[in-house]
């Protein structure tokens, strides 16, 4: 009888968890306006009406800069609970570890540098 209650939570737990998931849908279905328009199937973006094509070439080096983007956000990410480990007297081997972290993504950010990543450089059209 102990290990029924014991799953009696986790049963609890996920009929929330799909309530939460299934209300959302079905109010929006509910309240969400039917009116198929002109602009409809238009694309909005910031309320200005969109002009060319929405298929242009763009440089390698915006994507080259959107991974950098992230590597920074992990690198903070990593180090926020490192760096809290450490107030409760961390490990020397982890020191070295994170050391080894920042240095391998400091080089990363150096190779970039040099390539000439974070130079925006303005297309004349």
């Amino acid at each position: 009888m102990n290990t029924i209650t014991e799953f009696y939570y986790v049963l609890v737990f996920l009929i929330v968890a799909v309530l939460f998931t299934i209300v959302p849908v079905v109010i929006s279905y509910l309240i969400a306006p039917r009116t198929i328009g002109k602009k409809t199937f238009a694309t909005y973006e910031c309320g200005i009406e969109p002009f060319g094509s929405a298929w242009i070439r763009f440089s390698v080096v915006y994507y080259v800069y959107a991974l950098i983007f992230i590597a920074f956000d992990v690198d903070i990410l990593y180090l926020f609970p490192i760096a809290l480990s450490y107030t409760r007297g961390g490990n020397v081997c982890e020191f070295y570890s994170l050391l080894i972290f920042v240095g391998i993504l400091a080089f990363a950010i150096i190779y970039a540098w040099g390539k000439g990543v974070f130079t925006w450089k303005r297309r004349v059209q």
